[in-house]
């Protein structure tokens, strides 16, 4: 295993490909080769039986042609006949002779007797012809007596016998070679059938190497996506030592640690500059608001119209301010990745509660009724965000929700999944904006008399808390009568119980 470790990426795949390959192309090799002798030995056969079956129609019909020949001399005694004849002669042995290389013993015997029984035809019928002019009487007074036309049609019948014998010789050899091919042939088949086998086992070298090539990776994939989850801590599910693998593995692992040591020093750099510099805009600001309410409620001596307006200005220009450095401070939640990984148990019903309490004066001062449809759910899950989430979409229902309306919170437990929602009855959101109210600085139609511009990003750090708490929220809402908002949010893997 160290050994494989030690290759690179690279020099894997190629050993596995040559592993893989290897087996099916000497396979593949094998299977040609077979073939390919199948084919030599099916043409030979083929070219052998059409040259046997081609020399056995030649034979026959050379001798039907000796027998007319013959016999129409020994009838009409004309010499042109007789050359017609010898020139079948001497076809009929070229035929044979041809016929008497084959290696079959039996045919090579009929083949003999074929020739015997042509030659002692031929003696007598050369023997009953004339002399040529060049011959001496003596020689002819030698002569054996005329062959009769019955006597050489039974001679030939003789030798018809034999030829058929030799043709049912020869079907017997197209036979046996047809059955050499078809044996061979299944032979193949059942050798291509069972180089199948190396199928399966190439397929098995490939899961090897497959899972050789992609554990290793897999460490690394849960690297990435703890680093995307904003997890740069040092702790037991993300090891400092180097993930097993092979060398370009231990390269990115090494680039991985690195990047995560300094993004979480970055981390701690910009929560602490947030956090402090948050607070140093708290202090004067909870000084300046307070003075500024104290003029604008005429606490310190009547103002005119002009001072009332500038006064009223102020005051607005304080409350945004302080919106906007309590949204810094919540998305500094999201940044901050050491205050995100903690899981306690949390009463549900008392988060809920406390986030009402912050909000007591703004329910109050647009005279809102809170419906509460939940009972007494304990969950398992980070306090802080979950508190950032709820007080960002009660803020939201708020802002948008009419003069004595009402606002809808809702939880239940199904198993392992809280579904919380928070409904309000303001003018609803546009079709064509509701996709854009979760970007990050978005600021949709402020609602009616509301002037104070918020900083859009409030449903952003819902977004992106959820998506650390493996959770997800959806957007229901409708501009006709009755017109209103639903945010529902549904958080997974956090059931304890329910009272």
């Amino acid at each position: 295993m160290n050994l494989v470790q030690s290759l690179s990426i690279k020099k894997l795949m190629l050993l596995g490909f040559a592993f893989v390959a290897l087996p099916l192309v000497l396979a593949l090799l094998y299977s040609a080769n077979q073939v390919n002798q199948l084919s030599k030995q099916s043409a030979n056969s083929i070219f052998a039986v059409a040259e046997l079956i081609n020399t056995n129609q030649e034979i026959s019909s050379t001798l039907k042609k000796m027998e007319r020949y013959a016999s129409q001399y020994l009838v009409l005694q004309d010499n042109e006949l007789i050359d017609n004849y010898l020139i079948q002669y001497q076809l009929l042995l070229t035929t044979n002779n041809k016929l008497q290389q084959h290696q079959d013993h039996e045919l090579q015997t009929l083949t003999r007797q074929l020739s015997q029984a042509i030659a002692q035809i031929h003696q007598r019928i050369t023997s009953s012809t004339q002399l040529l002019p060049d011959k001496k009487i003596s020689d002819k007074k030698n002569q054996p007596p005329a062959m009769s036309l019955d006597e050489l049609q039974k001679h030939f019948k003789d030798l018809i016998n034999i030829n058929e014998e030799i043709n049912a010789r020869s079907s017997e050899l197209i036979n046996q070679q047809a059955e050499k091919i078809k044996s061979a042939t299944e032979k193949i088949s059942h050798s291509l059938l069972k180089n199948l086998f190396i199928i399966p086992i190439s397929l098995l070298i490939a899961a090897v190497f497959i899972v050789l090539i992609t554990k290793p990776l897999k460490a690394l994939i849960l690297k990435i996506q703890q680093l995307q989850q904003g997890n740069f801590q040092q702790d037991g599910d993300f090891p400092e030592k180097p993930v097993a693998g092979f060398v370009e593995i231990k390269e990115i692992n090494d680039a991985l640690n690195t990047m995560r040591t300094r993004l979480h020093a970055l981390e701690l750099q910009k929560s602490s500059f947030i956090r402090h510099i948050s607070h140093e805009l708290k202090t004067p600001l909870a000084a300046i608001r307070e003075g500024t309410e104290l003029l604008y409620d005429n606490s310190v001596g009547s103002l005119n119209d002009e001072q009332q307006e500038i006064t009223k200005i102020i005051r607005n220009s304080t409350t945004r301010l302080q919106q906007l450095i309590e949204a810094l401070l919540d998305f500094n939640i999201v940044l901050d990745s050491t205050s995100l990984q903690d899981k306690e148990s949390i009463n549900l019903l008392t988060l809920i509660e406390d986030v009402l309490s912050d909000r007591t004066l703004d329910i109050k001062r647009k005279h809102l009724t809170i419906a509460k449809h939940y009972s007494n759910i304990t969950i398992e899950s980070n306090a802080k965000q979950l508190t950032v989430i709820i007080d960002n979409l009660l803020s939201n229902a708020i802002k948008y929700s009419p003069e004595h309306g009402v606002i809808n919170i809702s939880a239940q437990l199904n198993a392992q999944q809280l579904t919380l929602a928070v409904t309000d009855h303001g003018d609803g959101i546009k079709q064509e904006q509701q996709g854009k109210v979760f970007d990050a600085f978005y600021q949709g139609t402020s609602p009616k008399g509301y002037n104070i511009k918020s900083s859009g990003l409030g449903l952003t750090i819902v977004k992106e808390l959820l998506l650390r708490l493996n959770g997800d929220i959806t957007l229901t809402s409708q501009t006709q009568s009755p017109s209103g908002t639903a945010m529902k949010v549904t958080l997974n893997s956090v059931a304890m119980g329910e009272k």
